[in-house]
């Protein structure tokens, strides 16, 4: 029982942990897309990127944890 619990938390905390580096990656594009003659669009792309990334990990962090807590997965 603890080693399913400790699987869920090693899972949720590996999603965050890419969604983390995901997000710092972004911002560092975004700052060097900023200090160059990138348009604003090019720069609202790269926002876009980010947020479904980091969304993208949150939720399937979420999802799993869900998944195998209702003893399906």
């Amino acid at each position: 029982m603890l080693n399913q619990y400790m699987d869920q938390i090693e899972a949720v905390g590996l999603n965050l942990f890419f969604a983390a580096i995901f997000f710092f990656i972004g911002m560092a594009i975004h700052d060097v897309l900023k200090q160059g003659d990138v348009p604003k669009f090019g720069r609202y792309i790269v926002w876009a990127v980010l947020f479904l990334g980091c969304a993208g990990f949150i939720a399937k962090g979420i999802i799993q944890m869900t998944w195998e807590g209702s003893g399906i997965g």
